[in-house]
């Protein structure tokens, strides 16, 4: 029989959760690339002032060279400035798309939810129609139209990430609206829109807060790409996706140019998505 004299409080863990102790949390491994890339959009100015000037005398240079940690591209402009610079389009027109959408899904989701009848049937309609577009397809279109501007896709984005918002919402609340907490608000009198926006939405903050981050990311994607494809953002400006689409021509020469860049997108919106997902599994939100 093993003696248990002298051993501490986390040998008598079981080993998983041993393993579970010494392996960083996800919040952990997702939080550091995430506030990286999160101070380089705040501070990209005071940080890289310079980053979209360029030096033709310095252009096509390969990763590695003085002064040029990943090189530079067609124009000298430096890569690792450039993506520095670009984190601030790459994660602030997501974030605002995610808040926007958000916003709108609170607004209807509840309502719908909430009221039942004629509302939810229509606002139910309004949903599936949207969802029924290529919103792709209409984001380019709509950012043609309007010379590629990059506050107007951020616009047309919110509004084809809101009908996912509005579903997710309004199942939310259909759940709890039956809630012995709500007859009893109905019962002592209480208007339909207190009830609603001040007993209603906070308990159904969790399920937004989940479909939020899993919509940044989403719009990080769909951002970089119509950016790839030259709408969105202004030719010459600091754009993780401008700079995959511009480091085609540097494979041969300079691959950094559009390695970096892809990296980056890949690792931001990644660990958005882990975050998303450790945030559902913790405050038990179904998918």
């Amino acid at each position: 029989m093993t003696s248990l004299a002298g051993l501490g409080p986390a040998d008598l863990l079981d080993p998983d959760e041993r393993t579970r102790r010494r392996v960083p949390s996800i919040p952990v491994l997702c939080g550091i690339p995430l506030v990286a890339v999160l101070f380089c959009a705040l501070f990209s100015g005071w940080l890289v002032p310079d980053a979209a000037r360029g030096d033709i005398y310095s252009a096509r240079l390969p990763a590695g060279s003085p002064g040029h940690l990943f090189g530079t591209d067609q124009v000298g402009r430096d890569i690792l400035q450039m993506s520095i610079a670009g984190a601030r389009t790459a994660i602030i027109g997501p974030v605002v798309i995610a808040l926007g959408s958000m916003l709108i899904g609170l607004l209807l989701g509840t309502l719908a939810g909430y009221r039942g009848g004629v509302v939810d049937l229509l606002l139910s309609k309004y949903a599936d129609l949207l969802l029924a577009l290529p919103s792709t397809l209409i984001a380019l279109v709509v950012a043609g139209l309007v010379d590629g501007g990059y506050w107007a896709t951020v616009a047309v984005l919110i509004l084809l990430f809101s009908p996912t918002d509005i579903r997710m919402i309004r199942g939310a609340t259909l759940s709890q609206a039956t809630r012995p907490y709500i007859e009893s608000a109905r019962v002592l009198g209480l208007s339909s829109r207190r009830i609603m926006f001040r007993h209603l939405v906070p308990n159904v903050l969790n399920v937004a807060l989940t479909t939020m981050l899993l919509n940044v990311a989403f719009a990080l994607v769909s951002m970089s790409a119509l950016s790839f494809l030259g709408l969105g953002i202004a030719p010459g400006q600091p754009d993780w996706g401008r700079q995959l689409s511009d480091g085609r021509d540097l494979l041969s020469i300079n691959a950094a140019a559009s390695i970096v860049p892809g990296v980056l997108l890949i690792v931001t919106a990644t660990a958005i998505n882990l975050l998303g997902d450790w945030w559902q599994e913790r405050a038990g939100v179904e998918a």
